[in-house]
């Protein structure tokens, strides 16, 4: 079965994500716990919670991911910031575990002098400080990999994983991959690409996608979304991306903008266009 949704607002109570979703044809989808420009617990009502769960169970929506704050940095070698980065992502897991949401999401974040070797050790040790509740699963998303951010490289999610004794899984984000030079414009670019990222990581811990277009050119390191199949990955890319044999059942979370009178709506319908049996 296809699932596909979008990111949604938790605006005036975190159940209201739910109506949101089923308004845009999702039925699975990401939110925000809070704002992600600031350092900030989630403030989540146990009765709006409640309702969040009981709605996501009556319409069938699911699975749900929490998106950490953008502030979040797992590899810095500043003992401040890493030291708020885990408090975040521990009440991230935390609101998780109230919600019923099985997965929270997260960059690695950059380096900033540490290097790539010290960066991933400083993201793995960070991982091994949470004390994530039974039934949710830390997501480490493919980054775009500009200036010293980590996780462009699918080598570098595997060590990661490799160096935590946390069961972590993985968010595939196109428009980042194809940022960062993997080439899921063609069929044939898409093929390479998953295969290499079963043969590094594995598809087996690929929980989600997010199936973003991209405005720029493969290898830039350029992350600014575009609507499905009218960026520069395009229609060809997206449709193997939505097709691909091994990817058919990983859920697909939209980020893409709201712009040229297209949104969310318009652009979990041209997932389904492109999908072969829908």
């Amino acid at each position: 079965m296809l699932r596909v949704g979008a990111h949604a607002s938790i605006a005036g109570g975190v159940h209201n994500a739910v109506d949101e979703q089923t308004e845009y044809a999702g039925n699975c989808g990401q939110i925000f716990s809070h704002s992600p420009q600031v350092w900030q617990d989630p403030n989540i009502d146990p009765d709006n919670a409640a309702q969040f769960r009981d709605a996501s169970a009556e319409h069938g929506v699911g699975p749900w991911v929490i998106h950490s704050s953008y502030l979040v940095n797992l590899c810095t070698p500043k003992d401040d910031l890493r030291r708020k980065s885990i408090d975040s992502m521990q009440a991230e897991v935390d609101a998780a575990d109230l919600l019923d949401i099985e997965y929270v999401n997260v960059h690695l974040g950059a380096h900033t002098g540490a290097g790539v070797d010290g960066g991933l050790d400083n993201a793995a040790s960070a991982l091994d400080e949470l004390d994530v509740p039974d039934g949710v699963t830390v997501l480490i998303e493919s980054d775009a990999g500009s200036g010293t951010k980590l996780g462009g490289q699918f080598e570098h999610l595997a060590t990661v994983r490799e160096r935590t004794s946390l069961d972590v899984e993985f968010c595939l984000d196109t428009a980042h991959a194809f940022a960062a030079g993997y080439d899921v414009s063609t069929p044939e670019g898409v093929a390479e690409t998953v295969a290499e990222f079963d043969d590094v990581v594995g598809l087996d811990d690929l929980a989600c996608i997010h199936l973003n277009d991209s405005k720029h050119e493969c290898g830039t390191n350029k992350d600014e979304h575009a609507h499905v199949g009218e960026g520069l990955i395009g229609e060809d890319g997206m449709r193997a991306l939505i097709n691909h044999e091994e990817l058919r059942d990983v859920p697909l979370v939209l980020e893409t903008p709201t712009e040229d009178g297209k949104g969310f709506e318009w652009n979990v319908e041209r997932v389904r266009e492109l999908r072969d049996d829908e």
